[in-house]
């Protein structure tokens, strides 16, 4: 579609209705004008050619706390914060992006994928996700792309996962004519971190952005996850959704990370296999001396962490579907609790003074136990950074000034769930 017919489907009702699921209606004028500038970027960096728009939210996980390395179960959802981008094929062997939000400008050959010598930065994450559709028997091609994004960095809501999803979005609706489902997205976006980034992620941020919603994964079979949709809307019990922002701390969080998943994994070997979901919990209570010798204490407390998680995960999403709002809330104060007790990953040992996460969970216990309503919860991998909690719309603005307050203004994100995974505008507004 040329610019100008672009430009004036930003005026028409089929995408006011679309932008409003999106983004919510008192947001409505104001991503207009932000595709308005996405448009017009395109066209002063590229010229005026047959363009479309696309869009990749973030992803909150709400709960299933470090259980998809292990092939465990998850609930999660994309959210209302989101990648855009304006794209039109260029017939040449050359990928050119734009982001105006990290002011970058990379021009990606398509016969010269080999990652840089680094493994970091956007460029080895765009020629990984190319070299990924081309190894998966892909169709690929130049393209022209200018991107901006809201989608807040180092907030456990996936920043990198959603940039990934907008580009295969792109890929396979310019070159591949749609027919990639969503799974095969996010092992793309796999592919890229652990081959050019040498980043030992999972499928679980990828699976949130790409498919949309609010859903639950099963990650026992992890080559091919189990999705469901659940249809649920927060909105519907006058609750929100919030992020905070804690602060990173000045320590270097990999070996803790890594951390979580090996010593699982060493429970695991104890009775000869790879991951926690091939053993159960009876099995390792029945054997609970050898195995805390064997990997130590706690690897067993992390052990226990993974196959509670997963009950949780399913109870929480029975809950939802029948209706019981509160026993989800109970479950999520829950999940929170054993991570921070069994799991262990609401700070760092190496710098245990540093302890954002937890006085933020502190803080919100303190108010949540005053008001005597919602939930609170580390968010994504912890050691430093993001919490999340579930409050009644009524709470919300005074809890954002209580933590504002504490912890600095500008931290703490109202969020929603939007229906959209990774979508090309266009291709949607034609259904």
């Amino acid at each position: 579609m040329s610019i100008d017919k672009t430009l004036n489907m930003l005026n028409s009702k089929a995408l006011d209705k679309l932008f409003t699921e999106l983004y919510g209606k008192e947001d409505l004028e104001a991503e207009k004008k932000r595709y308005y500038d996405v448009i017009q970027g395109f066209k002063k960096e590229f010229g005026d050619k047959d363009i479309k728009l696309f869009s990749s939210p973030g992803r909150t996980e709400i709960s299933g706390n470090h259980t998809d390395h292990n092939h465990g179960k998850v609930l999660a959802g994309s959210i209302n914060l989101d990648c855009v981008g304006a794209a039109a094929v260029n017939h040449s062997c050359k990928v050119n992006v734009i982001s105006v939000t990290y002011d970058q400008r990379l021009e990606i050959d398509l016969n010269n994928l080999e990652p840089s010598r680094e493994k970091a930065g956007t460029a080895d994450l765009l020629k990984g996700l190319i070299q990924g559709f081309k190894e998966s028997g892909y169709e690929v091609g130049g393209f022209d792309a200018y991107i901006t994004s809201n989608v807040i960095s180092s907030a456990g809501v996936s920043s990198s996962a959603s940039f990934e999803m907008l580009i295969c979005s792109m890929l396979n609706t310019f070159f591949n004519e749609g027919r990639m489902n969503t799974v095969a997205y996010a092992h793309m976006g796999k592919f890229a971190e652990n081959k050019y980034w040498d980043k030992a992620s999972g499928l679980l941020d990828q699976m949130a952005c790409a498919v949309g919603g609010l859903i639950t994964i099963d990650f026992e079979e992890p080559a091919d996850p189990v999705v469901e949709k659940i249809d649920f809307d927060f909105a519907s019990e006058n609750h929100s959704l919030i992020i905070v922002q804690t602060g990173r701390g000045h320590a270097d969080l990999s070996a803790d990370y890594s951390s979580v998943p090996n010593e699982m994994k060493k429970v695991a070997e104890f009775f000869g296999k790879q991951v926690c979901a091939e053993i159960s919990e009876e099995d390792v209570i029945n054997n609970l001396q050898k195995v805390r010798e064997f990997a130590g204490d706690r690897s067993v407390m992390r052990a226990l962490h993974f196959f509670e998680e997963n009950k949780r995960v399913e109870a929480e999403v029975t809950a939802l579907k029948e209706g019981r709002f509160q026993d989800f809330l109970k479950n999520i104060t829950a999940s929170g609790n054993s991570s921070w007790k069994w799991l262990q990953n609401c700070y760092t040992n190496s710098s245990f003074q540093e302890q954002g996460i937890s006085i933020a969970l502190a803080l919100t216990e303190l108010f949540i136990e005053k008001k005597k309503r919602g939930a609170c919860r580390v968010h994504g991998g912890g050691f430093a950074g993001v919490i999340m909690a579930m409050l009644p719309n009524d709470l919300v603005d005074e809890y954002v000034s209580y933590m504002e307050k504490a912890i600095g203004d500008g931290n703490v994100y109202k969020m929603s769930i939007r229906p959209y995974g990774a979508i090309c505008i266009d291709e949607l507004l034609k259904e």
